[in-house]
């Protein structure tokens, strides 16, 4: 048990306790739960927007898995990495206002309600709950399993009993708290991610001698390390530049990451998001990726990838400043679960009880029914989490891809293209999903492209046949008019 290590991360999670009980009595005080449990009430300014963004897409993945990854593999990784440097930029600049003003014309609080308004298909809205729980369950997994891999090096617990700690942790201030309790929580935690992120670095580079002999230890281990190649010579141009598509320009597909452009208060809090989040997900991303490489000749022969993180910092910084850095990684992790717990509760809540199960059910039924669904959605996903994969980064990044496959095309056609329909985006979905699934499994590196590359193509390809073959039958969305 590192006691000085594990002091701030329990004033740190008490904290985060004190903020979903103060979002609980905002909750009980407001005229609407729906919107109040679900966007926080609409409210997010420009800094807490910019940190609930890159909290959420900043997980366990680009903390834990990434730096994993970048151990193994070595400078190619971080330039692969950075891909996701404009991701925050693209999404609100694609989405950005014209999400926000559909999202209150019609009073929309999930990426599904947009769907269902604007293609008028309850297929639509079926199929995208269907894929949001399936490959979100995945993501989510991914979370458990980086925060309890965190809490088995600080504590010596079994990996099991870690789990368990996290998981519980984690659905305590979700449940009670909601969307504000995630974006007021995502605020404190992004801050501690990017100081966090720094004070490591600056640590590591201290402990491996300063960078010219961290470098030179890499180069005497493997020149590939410090290439753009990656140490066995597999990121490949081609495999890289698509990976991109993957972490940078299909995030706008992500419906934990476009939900979040519902719920901004204005222009002005979406513009300074834009500014704050590119600089927070730069620091992080590159800070991270470079810790990765970088602990290499400081721990080496580590071979659980997913344990170079937290091992380094025990061994980089004193005790005190290790827990409240390795508050980052845990605050990274709890705020993507968070975020993803929330938006599979209402998909759940929203999209398939209030449409199709009891449309006329009264406030008190859909608080219970919300309540019991965040409680037995996060007890699944730890039951999937009892066996973890050796990097949690390829997990979530499966999720990634499927998401994005999904998504991408209805959401942005559906925004900007008059004559997007229904069988063009159920027929983009369809063909995403599965020829992203089947790629996957039988075909992973295809043509040496990452496995997301031709689903997107197939499903971009389906959307523009299909809507231009029945564009006769439908009629145009009527925010055009």
């Amino acid at each position: 048990m590192h006691w000085q290590v594990i002091l701030p991360l329990v004033l740190f999670l008490i904290l985060i306790f004190m903020i979903g009980i103060w979002a609980n009595t905002r909750l009980r005080q407001s005229d609407s739960f729906l919107q109040e449990y679900f966007l926080g009430g609409r409210e997010m300014g420009g800094f807490l927007l910019a940190m609930t963004m890159i909290a959420t897409y900043g997980s366990a993945s680009s903390f834990i898995g990434g730096p994993g990854v970048a151990y193994t593999k070595g400078l190619g990784w971080v330039l692969l990495a950075m891909a996701q440097l404009p991701a925050g930029y693209f999404v609100l600049m694609v989405l950005g206002k014209k999400f926000a003003i559909i999202a209150r014309k019609f009073n929309t609080i999930t990426l599904i309600d947009f769907l269902k308004i604007r293609y008028q298909s309850d297929a639509i809205v079926l199929l995208s709950a269907l894929a949001i729980i399936i490959f979100l369950f995945s993501s989510m997994t991914a979370q458990w399993v980086g925060g309890a891999r965190l809490i088995e090096s600080l504590t010596g617990l079994s990996y099991t009993a870690a789990l368990f700690i996290f998981a519980a942790s984690v659905l305590v201030y979700v449940i009670i708290g909601g969307f504000r309790a995630v974006a007021l929580t995502d605020a404190v935690q992004g801050s501690i991610m990017v100081i966090g992120t720094i004070i490591l670095l600056v640590g590591t580079i201290i402990a491996g001698g300063g960078i010219e002999a961290i470098m030179a230890s890499l180069v005497a281990e493997n020149p590939q390390l410090i290439t753009p190649f990656g140490a066995e010579g597999d990121l490949t141009p081609l495999y890289v530049s698509t990976f991109w598509i993957l972490i940078g320009i299909g995030v706008v597909g992500l419906p934990q990451i476009a939900v979040r452009a519902m719920s901004y208060k204005d222009s002005k809090s979406m513009h300074r998001a834009i500014i704050i989040g590119t600089i927070a997900i730069g620091t992080i991303m590159f800070g991270m990726h470079l810790i990765g490489v970088f602990a290499r000749p400081i721990l080496p022969g580590i071979e659980i990838g997913d344990k170079v993180m937290p091992l380094l910092t025990l061994e980089v910084l004193p005790p005190f400043v290790a827990g409240f850095v390795l508050a980052a990684p845990m605050a990274a992790t709890m705020s993507t679960v968070n975020a993803l717990l929330i938006l599979v509760s209402s998909t759940v809540v929203k999209d398939i009880y209030l449409n199709y199960v009891k449309p006329e059910a009264s406030e008190t039924s859909i608080k219970r029914v919300s309540f019991w669904t965040t409680s037995i959605i996060g007890l699944a996903v730890v039951l999937f989490a009892m066996n973890p994969p050796s990097l949690i980064v390829w997990l979530n990044l499966f999720a990634f891809g499927g998401l994005e496959a999904a998504f991408v095309w209805s959401v942005v056609f559906g925004l900007y293209w008059k004559g997007a329909n229904k069988y063009g985006a159920l027929a983009s979905m369809v063909v995403g999903m599965t020829s992203y699934i089947a790629i996957s499994i039988w075909w992973p590196h295809v043509f040496g492209m990452h496995s997301v590359t031709l689903p997107i193509v197939f499903s971009l390809l389906a959307f523009l046949i299909m809507s231009m073959a029945t564009h006769r039958r439908v009629q145009p969305f009527v925010l055009f008019d």
